[in-house]
Formats: structure tokens, sequence, C-alpha cells
């Protein structure tokens, strides 16, 4: 039966002094900072406390800054991106959250796009480079997500229609990216530095920080490429949320090889389940959504529920993808 306490919870706790933050406020200006400020409007769950300092990382000289001078303070950190695969808890974060909105896209005539980790997959790089001729990226339109956040969670999707025939991941098109790595170093890697997998890369084990990436994307037929998303989109349409109707997190629980999590859990009986303003998703049962007034509280009590059920009906244990930040 899972528990809160079970190891596979993905969760960051914070602990953090006024001392601590007001050095923060000297060392970053506290013109650059905002302080209690409220983290839902930044995630795609639309739930969650605040942050006693929330910073805005615009360039990749901000991100490397803010993450070396938290780290020298000892100050809780937690960076953030589009917000999506994150749950925040009600009672906020304590500690420093930073926004990773590192901008900037740079395309070569070789096919080798660079751009910063705070660039939004879709729309705006795969529409630069679809617009370009250049595949490679349109395979995970719609997925919310930064380069960075790409990056840290292997993006994936299905290979085209209509086969379907496997998983397709962003790692097949990184070709290299800067980083600022856990020694507190900035350096340029390659795509086997991040030990890709499913729903995986090494940034899940080491405090390294992608600051940019370079993607090496290859010539298509713009009408392929926009075929491709077509029908994509409306894969996706048919199974999850509007997330300007229903917000959530996506996928709840990470892929159980041979059957799906989603399948497990309508199995229990569970699919349109709800606790206070969240809801077990009626089309998709991996999914939960805020239907306008959930609280944190409400997710975590449903993932209990999934959890439980399909480990005592079932034998079979979910564990969570997404990842549990600040207090609950």
């Amino acid at each position: 039966m899972a528990r809160r306490t079970d190891p596979n919870w993905s969760e960051f706790r914070t602990m953090v002094t006024e001392e601590a933050l007001l050095e923060l406020d000297q060392r970053l200006g506290s013109a650059r900072l905002e302080i209690d400020a409220p983290l839902a409007p930044l995630t795609t769950f639309r739930v969650g406390g605040t942050a006693d300092r929330l910073f805005h990382a615009r360039t990749a000289d901000d991100l490397a800054e803010s993450i070396l001078v938290a780290r020298d303070l000892g100050v809780a950190h937690f960076l953030l991106g589009k917000g999506a695969n994150v749950l925040v808890g009600d009672r906020g974060f304590r500690g420093l959250v930073i926004r990773c909105e590192v901008g900037g896209t740079h395309f070569s005539d070789d096919g080798l796009v660079r751009a910063g980790a705070g660039v939004e997959t879709y729309p705006d790089l795969i529409e630069a480079s679809v617009s370009r001729g250049l595949g490679g990226l349109h395979h995970y339109v719609g997925i919310p997500s930064t380069v960075g956040g790409a990056i840290w969670q292997n993006l994936h999707f299905l290979s085209p229609a209509p086969e379907r025939a496997r998983t397709m991941f962003i790692d097949e098109v990184v070709e290299s990216a800067e980083i600022l790595s856990e020694e507190g170093e900035r350096r340029t890697v390659n795509r086997e530095y991040f030990q890709f997998g499913y729903d995986y890369s090494i940034l899940h084990d080491r405090a390294d920080v992608v600051l940019s990436v370079d993607f090496r994307l290859t010539p298509a037929p713009i009408e392929e490429l926009r075929r491709v998303m077509a029908e994509n989109l409306a894969w996706r349409k048919g199974r999850h949320p509007d997330l300007n109707v229903l917000a959530s997190a996506g996928s709840i629980f990470k892929k159980i090889e041979g059957i799906g999590a989603g399948r497990l859990i309508d199995q229990c009986g569970l699919k349109g389940h709800t606790r206070g303003g969240a809801q077990i998703f009626t089309e998709h049962a991996n999914i939960i959504v805020n239907r306008g007034s959930a609280t944190a509280a409400d997710v975590r009590a449903l993932i209990d529920l999934a959890q439980t059920r399909v480990a005592d009906e079932l034998g079979y244990e979910l564990v969570p993808e997404i990842t549990f930040v600040g207090e609950f």
C-alpha cells in the first residue's frame, strides 16, 4: 500500500532562515525578486501556495547567478520552467523559486538550432523550426514544456500515424548543451552526458542546470511536417484535457511496461472520481484535472487513493512521475 513516505515520491521539501533570505535579497537585488509570490499561476495545475522569493531568470547569466548565489547561501531553491509535471503544495515553497525564462533561438544553415533553456518548445521553437522546413521537434507539438524541461524529462511522443510504431524521444535530436554543473562550472556537454532514458535524464540525479541546447534538425517538406503536427494534436485532443479549460499536469504516474497506469486506475472504477475540486479525468484515468477550485491536498488525496486501490486490488505499484514541490 503506497503512502507519502514511499521513497518513490519525488519531493522538494524546504527549510530556510530569514537571515538567509535577507542575504539573498542583497546578493540578487531586492528589485529583481518577488516576495511571497503566488506559484499557482505559474503551473499548469493552477494550484499551490506562495514562494518566499521568486526570481525571473531571463538570461543564461541570470540563471547561473541565481543558482550559484542560492547554493552559496544554502537557500533551498527550485527551478521552474513551464510549470508542467509539478504539484506545488498548498503551503508553498520556503526558499527561492527560480523561473527559467532564458530566451533566444538561433538557426544555422546546417540545420543546427540553439535555444535558451526557457524557450517554450511549443508553439515557439516548433513553429520556428517547421516554418523553416526543419523536422525533428515537430513530433512534440502540444506538449507544454520549456527546452530545459524537455531535456530534464526527455520529452517523448508516439511516432507518426497510422502505425504509431514506437516512442520517439527528444534526445534523438539533441546534439549538445551548455550547462551549469553541480560543481559550479559552465561547460558544454554532448548528448551522451545526459544518459537519457524513458522520462529520465541525469538531471534527475545531478544538480546540473541546462542553460541552452543545440538541436540537430533535418530538412523536410513543410506540408509533411504540418500533417504530422495536425495528427498528433488531434490524438492528444481526444485523450488530454484542454489546459485552457481544465488545468492539469499531464500524466500523473510513470508508465508500467505492458500495461498503462490509466488502464489500471480505470479497472478499479476510479475514472471520474472526485475529491474537492480535483477529479480523475473522465477521458484518461492517468490524468487528474483541476475543475476550478482544487487544492494540492485534493490532488494528492486522489493520487493516494489511486495508488492504494491499484495496489490492493490489482497488485501493481503506481509510481508518480510528477514532482512534488514545497510544503503540503
